[in-house]
Order: structure tokens, then C-alpha cells, then sequence
């Protein structure tokens, strides 16, 4: 077996601190700005020396915080292995200063009970990350959706007691309706396991969160809010201001589909990219500042496929901040 050259992180990581962090709601947790998120590039089927460079260079520059799930992949699984091997191959002296996130609620194993929200799964699946991640805990674990049938208690209850095990630190929840969040708020603090975090999608085209009052509740309650897909698949960059490219997401329909590319988001794009010249930035840059100058966020999710693709999104930290 080939022997790997040890890893040792830059000393600099840190200098950007006072820019770099902020507060997770009203929580000890400072979160990166930009947070990794694994949900693409960092599978059984993509090169596990560049997963490496990535998160190398994601730590040196400040990067803490890696969000994962338990079917992250493909195939399933396979982001929690190879965070496990990063571990094992690197960030083993290092874990305290790192946030790991995962979390469970889609479609994991065949049968009833590897899927939605049951106690049942919860547990079991955060045992199979654990296992998966070499790891004893996580700092935060999340319902990584809503379930519409299972009583929200069984859900909530299984977190707490997973916060009481030690086998995550914090607790959060992705994707849930305004009132399911109202009630998991209430009935966590009740037991002493405060709501550390909501994830959810918000970018320039996606404002749900927003208008649903998911973030002014977040903001007035202290819980924190981390925003996933805030390019939206790569519309917002400059890949689609011409149409679509061969080989490009679009073409290959699985999370966007041609037919979103209307003349409307077409010449939408195309504005916004023309302010962003006037900045000096990308399309892509611009929106993520976008999403970092919306009251109530801590953090952006962004994936990478290269480190050169993780330095342009890292320039969002020092941007002025953007508002339409």
C-alpha cells in the first residue's frame, strides 16, 4: 500500500478568525462563513486524493466545519468512508478543532426502517456513521427532513437522547415547516437540548426560508441557520449565462432539468451578472455574499470539485456585502 505524506495543517489557519466566524445563534459554536459540505465530490466513485486535497485545503484555510449525511455518496455511505479514512489518514490529531455534522432522514437501507423519522432509524443510522466516520461522536447530528407520520416527539426525543448518549454534541433540523420548527424549539429547550441549528435551501432563486418566516424565527429564537444548494445547482455561476453547455448538470436531468432554463432565469442570471462585474466578482461570488448578508445566517454550505473551485467561493468572505 502506498504510503500517504503526512499532513500537516498551515499555522496560518487561523489569522482570518475575526472575519471568518460567527455565531451560531445563541450558542458557544462559532461556524465558518463557508462550511464543506460532502454532499457531492466526495463518494466511492470520485478520486479519494482529490476528496484529500480538498479538505486539506479547506482546513487550512479556516474551513472547521464538514457537513455530511448518512447516504451521501454514491453510493450510500461512501462520503461518511471516506471522511472516515480522512481521518485515519489525517485529521485524527486534529478532530477537536474540526465540526462534523450528519445527519439521517431520507432513504438509507431496504425495509421500514431505513428511511424518514422513527426512533428506530435515527439511532441505528447514527450508529452506521459513527462506524463509517471512525469516529466516537459527532459534533451535530440532524433530522435531516421532515416526516409528516411520525409524532414529532418520537423524532425529537430520539435526538435528546442521542445528545444525553454522547454520540453528538448538538442537534439540528433541515427542511421543516415553520410550525413543525416552532414545536422542536419549545419541546428541545424544555430538555435542555437547545436546537443548535437549522439547515435550508436559500440562495438568490430559492427563498423559502425567508418567506415562510423560517429565518426571522430562527434569528429571534437564537438558533442558528446554514443554507444548502446556495448556487443552485451551479445556476447561479457563470456556466449557464449563455445557455446550456455540453456535459454541464443540465444535460444530464438529474437535479436540473432543461426546461428551468427559461428566457426569465436566463436574463435574470444575466443581470445579476452584470452587477457582479460591477463589483468585481463572479455570479457566483455575488451570491454567496448575498446569502451571508441575509439577517439571521451563520453559514453557507458550498460543495467543491477542486481546491481552485473552493478558493474562488472562499472570496466571499471579504466581499461587501450584497443586497438587491
Amino acid at each position: 500500500m502506498e504510503l500517504k505524506e503526512k499532513y500537516i495543517p498551515q499555522v496560518s489557519r487561523y489569522d482570518n478568525s475575526d472575519v471568518m466566524y460567527r455565531r451560531c445563534g445563541r450558542s458557544g459554536v462559532l461556524l465558518p462563513k463557508i462550511s464543506l459540505g460532502f454532499w457531492h465530490n466526495f463518494g466511492g466513485n470520485d478520486p479519494y486524493e482529490r476528496s484529500r486535497a480538498i479538505t486539506h485545503y479547506a482546513f487550512d484555510h479556516g474551513i472547521t466545519h464538514f457537513d455530511l449525511a448518512n447516504n451521501y455518496g454514491p453510493p450510500y455511505g461512501s462520503a461518511e468512508e471516506t471522511m472516515g479514512q480522512l481521518m485515519k489518514d489525517d485529521f485524527a490529531p486534529y478532530r477537536d478543532e474540526l465540526f462534523i455534522a450528519s445527519k439521517a432522514g431520507y432513504d438509507m437501507w431496504p425495509g421500514p426502517y431505513g428511511n424518514w423519522g422513527s426512533r428506530k432509524y435515527l439511532m441505528a443510522s447514527l450508529d452506521q456513521s459513527l462506524r463509517r466516520m471512525n469516529m466516537d461522536y459527532v459534533d451535530l447530528f440532524y433530522s435531516h427532513r421532515y416526516d409528516p407520520e411520525t409524532p414529532l416527539d418520537e423524532t425529537l426525543q430520539a435526538l435528546v437522547d442521542i445528545v444525553r448518549s454522547g454520540k453528538a454534541l448538538y442537534v439540528g433540523i433541515s427542511r421543516w415547516p415553520l410550525e413543525a420548527l416552532k414545536f422542536a424549539d419549545q419541546y428541545l429547550r424544555e430538555r435542555d437540548v437547545p436546537l443548535l441549528i437549522y439547515q435550508g435551501r436559500l440562495n438568490m432563486l430559492d427563498r423559502e426560508p425567508q418567506e415562510e418566516g423560517i429565518l426571522d424565527y430562527c434569528e429571534q429564537h437564537g438558533i442558528g441557520f446554514i443554507s444548502f444548494s446556495p448556487l443552485a445547482q451551479g445556476l447561479l455561476t457563470d456556466r449557464y449565462l449563455h445557455g446550456i453547455p455540453e456535459g454541464s448538470r443540465m444535460t444530464q436531468g438529474r437535479f436540473l432539468k432543461p426546461d428551468m432554463l427559461t428566457p426569465e432565469l436566463l436574463s435574470y442570471l444575466q443581470q445579476q451578472n452584470t452587477i457582479a462585474e460591477s463589483r468585481g466578482e463572479t455570479l457566483a461570488e455575488m451570491a454567496l455574499a448575498w446569502i451571508l448578508a441575509q439577517k439571521g445566517v451563520t453559514s453557507v454550505l458550498v460543495g467543491a470539485s477542486s481546491t481552485a473551485q473552493l478558493e474562488k467561493n472562499l472570496k466571499c468572505i471579504n466581499a461587501h456585502p450584497f443586497n438587491e
